[in-house]
């Protein structure tokens, strides 16, 4: 009975450490996959050096490749240029994107002298828009908040008048945000006409 249960004990799985890709999330193993393989390999050649030797050296490839029949050969490098070629089309379209973004800071009227503020366009670069709206926050020591808008997006709505401040601490905390791409709009209530 004792032989059966050191059995069972010594056939039980053992844990493993899984190292993640901190580009795109998946096992090294993996990142070819992923879309983004310059990066993947950027970031495990430096973090994790030996196994960037074990899956991306010149020998690891050759070793990889030779079982291959020369067509397969052919074949497996033209999938990998194709790949690199769509990675970098997707860069690109990325880099474009937030080129073209705008982030808009408008100042709204709410009633007489009482303003809030929104910030509209923040997630095409990438930010985290309940992250910011807490240190919009704290840094205006006022109530901000992420609600949606009809067009489909999220802004942050952040109470009081402080557009002006608000755009130099955007530049101040995010330096991948060009100044160029903000802009400050003021939206007023219009009076209602004098009742007749």
């Amino acid at each position: 009975m004792a032989d059966a249960e050191q059995q069972a004990a010594s056939t039980e799985p053992q844990s493993r450490h899984v190292v993640y890709c901190g580009v795109c999330t998946l096992p090294p193993e993996y990142c070819e996959y992923g879309g983004t393989v310059k990066k993947c390999q950027e970031w495990l050649e430096k973090n994790q050096r030996e196994m960037y030797d074990r899956i991306w050296s010149a020998e690891a490839l050759e070793a990889a490749t030779a079982s291959l029949s020369v067509d397969a050969q052919k074949r497996a490098a033209k999938d990998a240029q194709k790949k690199a070629a769509k990675a970098e089309a997707a860069e690109a379209k990325q880099a474009d994107k937030i080129a073209n973004s705008v982030i808009t800071i408008k100042r709204i009227e709410r009633n007489k002298k009482k303003f809030v503020t929104a910030v509209i366009g923040l997630e095409a670069f990438g930010l985290e828009l309940k992250k910011v709206a807490k240190d919009l926050g704290k840094k205006f020591a006022t109530g901000s908040s992420v609600t949606k808008v009809p067009s489909g997006g999220e802004e942050i709505v952040v109470q009081g008048d402080v557009s002006e401040e608000l755009e130099e601490f955007i530049l101040e905390k995010y330096k991948e945000i060009p100044e160029d791409n903000i802009e400050l709009v003021d939206d007023k209530k219009k009076k209602k006409a004098a009742a007749q």
